[in-house]
């Protein structure tokens, strides 16, 4: 929750960054292209190395390193030195770091809690995060920056190092593995743990669904700000108020995603939000008024949480603790690798067919993805080994 705050305070100070030093706008969109790269260049790579190591000390240590190249890059732009070059190494290679970290973090947790309160466990840590990254941090960005354009880095690298310290601080028993068979690489694990994804018909049904939904996001989230200020005209007011929406949405969901999943089951949690979502978009992309704007993306976001929680839930509980990173690793990879496709889909689509079309397109997306849980449903109690 603490780095997550200092992540926000970096992500909006970024591009802002970005665009004092060049006016290109494809030279702006490299930076935040370089942050999805390294997900998938080494996504995979990160979860079968997350899966050898002991996961406890990889974050600390991850966080540490990635403290203290944010501390240099706050001095350098303290100094006058920020050059785009500097911002594409600087997103590359947190997000390579990233890669392991949090492949570690979902593999470490089901160690730290009984596999029955997962799903509490995770809607508490991401309902946190959200509040942290989605509703304390923005405020203070414009404050900071007031002080100096280095101090959201400085600030980001400060949270860094007191979440290595936090992390370092908990008491786990190294992780028990069997040992590896002769001759075993990163290259045979990692396609032992696609084998397991593949194999598990709830998981690979659940991996499906997550990438068309996140093709849909990607396509909303990259054209929203036109969708609000030119199509409903709602100006920079409009883009806050629906941003507030979906942030307070999350904060909703996150409460409500154990409660439904106890109700109905994990796999009918995500097909209840992700037929929520689906009304959700359509809402946003055929009625023309704030409220039906802002409404659509409260109920976006709080179903989107109740997704993500029972998502990550389900991959924790069936998967084999021995192959959880890798497990991961999977499901992020091809997550990531949807964002980007959708952001060119949903700008295709804009400037073809109007502005509100990504919100329809993303809606045609999201019902597919529910298409795709129903052969997952009936019972999703665990069937990997504690």
């Amino acid at each position: 929750m603490i780095s997550r705050f200092g992540d926000a305070l970096r992500v909006s100070a970024l591009p802002l960054l970005a665009v004092g030093l060049t006016d290109e706008p494809l030279v702006v969109a490299s930076v935040t292209a370089c942050g999805y790269l390294p997900w998938l260049l080494f996504g995979l790579f990160g979860g079968a190395l997350a899966d050898r190591v002991d996961q406890r000390r990889a974050m600390w240590l991850v966080d540490t390193v990635r403290g203290l190249l944010v501390a240099a890059f706050a001095l350098a732009v303290g100094l006058g030195h920020a050059s785009v070059p500097l911002l594409i190494v600087l997103a590359f290679s947190l997000t390579a770091l990233q890669t392991l970290f949090d492949n570690a973090a979902t593999a470490l947790l089901p160690s730290l809690v009984e596999r029955e309160a997962l799903g509490g466990a995770n809607a508490r840590l991401m309902t946190g995060q959200q509040l942290a990254g989605g509703l304390l941090a923005g405020p203070f960005v414009p404050l900071l920056l007031a002080v100096g354009a280095s101090m959201p880095f400085a600030a980001d690298a400060g949270t860094y190092l007191v979440a290595a310290a936090l992390v370092a601080s908990l008491r786990t028993s190294p992780p028990v593995r069997e040992p590896r068979p002769a001759g075993s690489t990163l290259r045979t694990e990692i396609r032992a743990g696609l084998r397991v994804l593949w194999g598990d018909r709830v998981l690979r049904a659940v991996c499906a669904a997550t990438l068309l939904c996140n093709i849909g996001m990607g396509a909303l989230i990259a054209t929203l700000a036109l969708h609000v200020t030119r199509w409903l005209h709602a100006g920079d007011t409009g883009y806050i108020a629906a941003m507030t929406a979906y942030s307070a949405g999350s904060l909703a969901g996150g409460f409500l995603a154990q409660r439904i999943a106890r109700r109905a089951g994990r796999v009918r949690a995500l097909l209840l939000g992700g037929a929520v979502q689906t009304g959700s978009l359509l809402l946003i992309g055929s009625v023309r008024e704030i409220p039906a704007l802002v409404a659509g993306m409260l109920l976006l976001g709080a179903m989107n949480m109740v997704w993500n929680v029972n998502q990550v839930t389900l991959m924790q509980q069936r998967s084999p603790a021995s192959m959880a990173g890798r497990v991961a690793s999977t499901f992020r990879t091809s997550s990531t690798s949807g964002a980007p496709l959708g952001a060119v889909l949903g700008g295709a689509t804009a400037r073809l067919y109007g502005l509100n079309a990504p919100a329809l397109l993303a809606a045609a997306l999201f019902a597919a993805a529910v298409t795709a849980l129903i052969p997952a449903r009936g019972p999703d109690a665990p069937v990997a080994a504690p």
